[in-house]
């Protein structure tokens, strides 16, 4: 692809300034960033473990969802791989995952911890599986012995079956409890060690996708909708479960900093996800719907964080379908984050959506904004493998300088960034090593990232999606995200490709 697609107007005009190497290649690395800023890779516990039903693990909504919708969303050759049962069996690999991250010269490892392998049956009332405690120390001291740090994930999308049987799961305010008493059982066996917590995982994609569209687990949504499930109200449940999640975040950071924080000096946030947006046309409609978009899809959470209440276009759209805060509850989540983890993948235009006659309302429609990666018939920037994902850096520097100027410019990590492949069966080994798009993609995002940094974004570390190919949800292994490829033909041999030996020559001390 043209490196001219790719790159915003800053990079292009450092080109036109003469200020590249030989190569034709900006001079970026390691020391283009601050002092002690952190690089590492991402994971996390369905999409890599595997060993689902080994050493005492109960089964999560992902394995029902799997299980019950073979290859929903896939072709029929991928159907008998479409779960996480093996995934890439990190879950017994995990000391080769970590020479992978030391041998890069990666500061850290940012994965999740299952928590129907801590709590089998979601709750404390069915015992500690010391079997997982077990495995998630041996992992974590593996990474401390290769002087990497761990950042740790309490929850990526993956809550016991039991509690989705018991009272609904994240349907139910119940769930802040149970949520809080694994919590503690983490930051007590674990918290002496690890000095990143992350209390959710993109909150706004497990109840958009897992309660709107229905395409994520648990799969409920209204008729309507792209699932077609067979339960469900897309208009009013995503609101309801993202709620219970604030809230159970709020709970869990108020334990961390009253109990563990002053004798454990580690931090705790949460990771968000958010695209950018770009208005569709130059008029105040788009200026307003792109605005909207990034209310429903960011704002849905730094606003409670930042102000104590939901943006203003939600509470005005959604109405009463918006759960409120109480004065306690607003006071408990305002401010409740020592920093905000986020993924940028990809940007959209946003075109004004004229109000709806009030039928088959849904989260995917509140925002009053129609996104799309097209505009006459022409891609914001390169499309990848998945069909959502557009290749726009320049949506990552916006992106970072909106949270800056519009939530004051809190500590922020990027928790997650990348690009993926389409996983092409007739490629030899040799020719699906050679990723040159990937480093394109990290390239340009990087020189985006150093461009927000210096314009005043408090950004303290980046962590490329992902370590390694895996289960990509309902993409199943159809594409593949990872820096080392995983040969799914042979014994889950890990390989590095191109990128991974870009990055190691970056990160190069």
């Amino acid at each position: 692809m043209a490196v001219s697609r790719l790159l915003p107007l800053f990079v292009l005009l450092t080109v036109a300034a003469g200020a590249y190497d030989g190569a034709g290649q900006p001079p970026i690395s390691r020391r283009s960033f601050p002092e002690g800023f952190i690089f590492g890779a991402s994971s996390a516990s369905y999409q890599y473990e595997g060993g689902v039903l080994e050493g005492g693990r109960g089964p999560s909504i992902w394995d029902t969802f799997t299980h019950q919708h073979p290859g929903m969303f896939l072709s029929p050759s991928q159907a008998n791989i479409s779960n996480g049962d093996v995934a890439i069996d990190s879950y017994h690999l995990y000391k080769e995952d970590v020479r992978l991250i030391k041998d890069m010269g990666m500061d850290a490892y940012r994965f999740s911890i299952s928590w129907t392998r801590i709590l089998p049956n979601g709750s404390l009332s069915g015992g500690i599986n010391r079997e997982g405690i077990r495995y998630y120390n041996n992992l974590i001291n593996e990474l401390m012995s290769k002087g990497v740090q761990p950042f740790v994930t309490l929850f990526h999308w993956d809550s016991p079956q039991a509690l989705e049987d018991k009272y609904g799961g994240f349907l139910s305010p119940n769930i802040i409890n149970d949520y809080k008493d694994y919590a503690e059982v983490c930051f007590k066996e674990f918290g002496d060690r690890v000095k990143h917590w992350i209390t959710f995982n993109e909150p706004a994609q497990f109840c958009s996708g897992g309660y709107a569209s229905g395409i994520f687990a648990p799969a409920r949504c209204s008729p309507w909708e792209q699932g077609k499930c067979s339960a469900g109200d897309s208009g009013r449940e995503p609101y309801t479960v993202c709620h219970h999640q604030l809230l159970a975040h709020a709970e869990a950071v108020r334990l961390y900093k009253e109990k563990y924080q002053v004798e454990q000096k580690g931090n705790i946030g949460i990771t968000l996800v958010s695209h950018w947006f770009v208005p569709f046309s130059r008029s105040k409609s788009n200026d307003d719907a792109a605005r909207r978009a990034i209310d429903f899809m960011l704002g849905w959470f730094m606003d409670p964080f930042t102000r104590g209440e939901y943006p203003l276009s939600m509470r005005a759209l959604v109405g009463n379908r918006l759960p409120q805060f109480t004065k306690e509850q607003s006071e408990l989540v305002k401010g409740a984050f020592d920093f905000i983890g986020l993924n940028y993948y990809t940007t959209n235009y946003a075109d004004n959506l004229p109000q709806s006659n009030g039928l088959n309302v849904s989260y995917s429609t509140d925002a009053r904004a129609n996104l799309t990666g097209f505009r006459n018939g022409v891609p914001i920037g390169p499309q990848a493998a998945s069909s959502w994902l557009f290749i726009y850096p320049r949506g990552f520097r916006e992106l970072l300088l909106y949270v800056k100027e519009n939530y004051g410019n809190p500590t922020v990590y990027i928790t997650e960034n990348g690009v993926d492949e389409a996983n092409n069966k007739n490629l030899s080994l040799e020719e699906a090593l050679k990723d040159d798009t990937r480093i394109e993609f990290y390239h340009t995002h990087l020189l985006a990232l150093q461009s927000a940094i210096r314009d005043g974004a408090n950004v303290k570390g980046y962590f490329a999606w992902s370590l390694l190919d895996n289960f990509e949800w309902v993409n199943g292994y159809t594409v593949r995200f990872g820096i080392n490829f995983v040969d799914y033909n042979d014994g889950l041999k890990r390989y590095p490709k191109s990128s991974a030996h870009w990055f190691t020559k970056f990160l190069k001390k």
